[in-house]
């Protein structure tokens, strides 16, 4: 990843570490040939700018423009919440008293040069997967991480994923002393289960899985 870029996903406000960071980018190297990639929850644009280095990359290598589809509404997810352990006041919209990240996004990806390739889709997930018809390459989840949000996310998005695409999911902690539950309940675990896809690579608490069955589309269940 260019250094320069990989400065701005340092400075911006996020939850990815530097090296899963750094897989996803190479992931998203990968498929962004096959189509484009989305993302469900991007908060203030860090793993975004994994995504976008990625896609304006395979841009320049083969003259065709490469694209990031990002949903999040913007207004923070359960445990961005005020009085929660990830609440940041900073990014609380006062004339509403409500999260609004949609403006730090916006700045961190116009900073890394990178508005031709991250396209923000701002809105619930459920509403936008409701409507999606595209096949995805790669597809990241890292939206609410209570039970409903995740299982959501899964039911919504995951069977757009196309045949030999890529589903990377964050924060999955199989010991429940790591970190919450719901991402590997309620998406790595039905993933697996579906028989639709294979566990390819994993860093930290992302994994990485590849859909060796079905095509776009086609139900999981």
């Amino acid at each position: 990843m260019p250094s320069d870029l990989l400065d701005h996903a340092r400075r911006a406000k996020g939850f990815m570490p530097e090296d899963e960071g750094a897989l996803l980018h190479r992931v998203a190297l990968e498929r962004l040939p096959h189509g484009p990639v989305l993302e469900v929850g991007t908060y203030c644009g860090k793993s975004g700018i994994y995504l976008g280095a990625a896609a304006q990359q395979v841009t320049r290598d083969t003259g065709t423009t490469a694209v990031v589809f990002t949903v999040d509404h913007h207004r923070g997810s359960e445990e961005n919440q005020a009085g929660w352990e990830h609440h940041d006041a900073s990014v609380v919209d006062p004339e509403f008293g409500l999260m609004d990240t949609l403006g730090q996004f916006r700045k961190n990806i116009a900073r890394a040069g990178l508005e031709d390739h991250v396209i923000a889709v701002v809105g619930r997930s459920t509403t936008v997967a409701a409507h999606w018809r595209t096949p995805l390459s790669l597809l990241f989840i890292d939206g609410g991480h209570g039970e409903e949000p995740a299982r959501d996310d899964y039911r919504g998005w995951a069977h757009w994923v196309g045949s030999g695409g890529f589903l990377a999911i964050h924060d999955v902690f199989p010991d429940p002393a790591d970190g919450g539950r719901p991402p590997y309940e309620q998406i790595y675990l039905p993933a697996l289960a579906s028989g639709a896809f294979t566990e390819v690579a994993h860093q930290g608490s992302l994994r990485v899985l590849r859909r060796d069955s079905g095509a776009a589309g086609d139900p999981l269940d």
